[in-house]
């Protein structure tokens, strides 16, 4: 399939894990997409794998000099900008949440939150006309025991993910997924030494692996869906339809 044929994505957070993932789907499916991160070399690095549709800027996600530098690539390197993939994120804070730190709390709400919904706002203003796919989490509609910052900050994503779909429509859909354990580094805190003990619970019996969330986000990218928005879609291997007794 050659569903992003000439079509252009942005993807926050996609030097490594899912971001990465996504990027190379979006890329065997004809898409030419630039990719952020924190750090240079894994950028060059990824960039090298996707290959010569692949373009890079370095930076933090929050920072707003970044953002501007990003779009100002796009604009001169593709003068369009069709997709938007909100997948940076952080998870600085590990424990019950009546003990974690108020400016680590600050912090993830500033990298997981408010700087994707900067991102949307300054995608928009640089003529985005296609769709958006933000990378929520299972924690964000659940009890996340020791990673329940975290898991505040991505209910707030699925609920943002209503509100800029009913205000960007009918030009723009916006849609989430909302993926569980994915073994990445990212994640490894919740599965590595007992990993067969953390899938056990998972009705397919696995964890999940990057190209288990490329799938999905490509297909909420793509026109195959589209008549979806405001949506968000569960990845989670059906941990969350395990019978309770």
């Amino acid at each position: 399939m050659q569903r992003f044929q000439d079509r252009v994505a942005l993807i926050t957070g996609g030097s490594r894990g899912i971001g990465l993932a996504i990027a190379q789907r979006l890329v065997a499916e004809g898409a030419s997409v630039v990719i952020t991160g924190r750090k240079q070399e894994s950028l060059d690095e990824a960039v090298a794998q996707l290959g010569e549709r692949a373009s890079s800027v370095a930076g933090k996600s929050d920072d707003a000099e970044h953002r501007a530098s990003v779009y100002e690539h796009i604009a001169a390197r593709h003068g369009r900008l069709d997709h938007l993939v909100n997948n940076a994120g952080i998870n600085p804070a590990y424990g019950p949440l009546l003990e974690v730190d108020e400016a680590a709390m600050r912090k993830i709400l500033e990298v997981n939150v408010i700087a994707t919904l900067a991102w949307t706002r300054e995608a928009v203003a640089a003529g985005l006309a296609g769709s958006i796919v933000t990378l929520a989490s299972i924690a964000g509609t659940t009890a996340s025991p020791g990673i329940a910052a975290y898991g505040v900050s991505k209910a707030a994503l699925i609920n943002l993910t209503v509100q800029l779909a009913q205000e960007l429509g009918p030009r723009i859909r916006v849609n989430a997924v909302a993926p569980a354990v994915v073994k990445t580094d990212f994640a490894r805190a919740l599965y590595e030494g007992h990993e067969d003990e953390a899938a056990a619970d998972y009705v397919l019996k696995r964890l999940g692996v990057p190209d288990d969330v490329a799938g999905p986000v490509a297909f909420l990218l793509s026109d195959d869906a589209a008549w979806i928005t405001g949506q968000t879609l569960a990845i989670d291997g059906g941990i969350s339809i395990r019978p309770l007794w």
